[in-house]
């Protein structure tokens, strides 16, 4: 396929240019996934969708060519999609993971996915898997293990799919992000009916819940996260995006603590999230990034009909989270 009239389309110019439609973003994507379309075309496509602005439309056509490519793998068991795809050297110790293993103690069966660059070595994600005690699955049967097992897996990006890790490094040789990180978002490659997302810049949530709508999700929960992933600041009010079974909601959630403190002030040590889950190392504001974190994507996931119920019950579980199971 040539993307030619697509970049045509995009770059006529004021007045005459306009948005893909969805149809043309599936088969743009899976030209972009299938290696068929040129490369300089590629670059100027994904550049002029971000300079325009993407719209839900495109975002839900790149996705429906996603997830034709990772079909087997929308047969998971997973009841929330955990995406996690943020970048820079800014963040902080990737507190989420916690959060998430706390929302499978409540039952849920969390798929975690992502790819992160540019992190800070001590924040990285993949490099705190094993503090938070959650396993890294290669393949598909790998993850469903985990999932039956533990009720939560991380599936690095190229396990699912090598050419969506090559696309989303485009932003290597472009020097800016594109729309492909957007969709991954939206993925929801294991089909759950629950999702969370983190953005970093705000404009975006909107437009995750634009996209989540045109592709049949029900509920979904969009916010303003730690460098962009779906972790909560306690101390501030923060505005959550979202659908509820399937139709639009925003709530605006009012702080846990009072505090000022950005979320990667401390500098991340070697050990300190294994520490944290152990109990040798005491952050109040910390743990209340993981049990408000989870109380939120417990509440997204249709485990609590609160959101004080689904705060009432992640905090329990933080502080019996040593307490062997019976």
């Amino acid at each position: 396929m040539t993307l030619a009239p697509l970049v045509r389309a995009l770059g006529r110019g004021p007045g005459r240019s306009r948005n893909l439609d969805r149809k043309e973003a599936r088969e743009a994507m899976a030209a972009i996934l299938d290696g068929s379309a040129a490369p300089e075309a590629v670059g100027a496509l994904l550049m002029l969708m971000r300079y325009r602005g993407e719209t839900g439309e495109e975002i839900a056509g790149f996705v429906d060519a996603m997830r034709a490519r990772l079909a087997p793998w929308a047969e998971l068991p997973a009841t929330l999609d955990w995406p996690s795809y943020a970048s820079g050297r800014s963040r902080g110790l990737p507190l989420f993971l916690l959060a998430a293993r706390l929302v499978a103690m409540a039952g849920q069966k969390v798929l975690i996915h992502g790819w992160n660059s540019h992190q800070n070595p001590n924040a990285d994600v993949r490099a705190h898997l094993g503090e938070a005690g959650i396993a890294a699955a290669t393949t598909l049967d790998g993850a469903r293990m985990a999932l039956e097992a533990n009720g939560i897996a991380y599936v690095p990006l190229e396990a699912m799919d090598a050419e969506l890790l090559r696309v989303v490094r485009l932003r290597d040789e472009l020097g800016l992000r594109s729309p492909v990180n957007t969709a991954l978002r939206a993925m929801n490659p294991g089909a759950a009916p629950a999702c969370v997302q983190g953005v970093f810049h705000p404009p975006y949530r909107g437009l995750q819940q634009d996209a989540a709508a045109l592709l049949g999700e029900k509920d979904l929960m969009v916010i303003k996260g730690g460098g962009g992933e779906f972790e909560r600041h306690p101390a501030k009010q923060i505005l959550v995006y979202g659908l509820e079974a399937g139709a639009v909601h925003e709530q605006t959630v009012d702080p846990l603590i009072e505090e000022t403190r950005r979320l990667a002030d401390a500098d991340p040590q070697k050990g300190d999230l294994g520490r944290l889950w152990t109990g040798e190392r005491a952050d109040p504001f910390a743990e209340a990034t993981v049990t408000g974190t989870a109380a939120l994507a417990l509440l997204a996931a249709g485990g609590a009909a609160t959101l004080a119920g689904a705060q009432a019950r992640m905090d329990a579980l933080w502080a019996d989270r040593l307490v062997p199971a019976e």
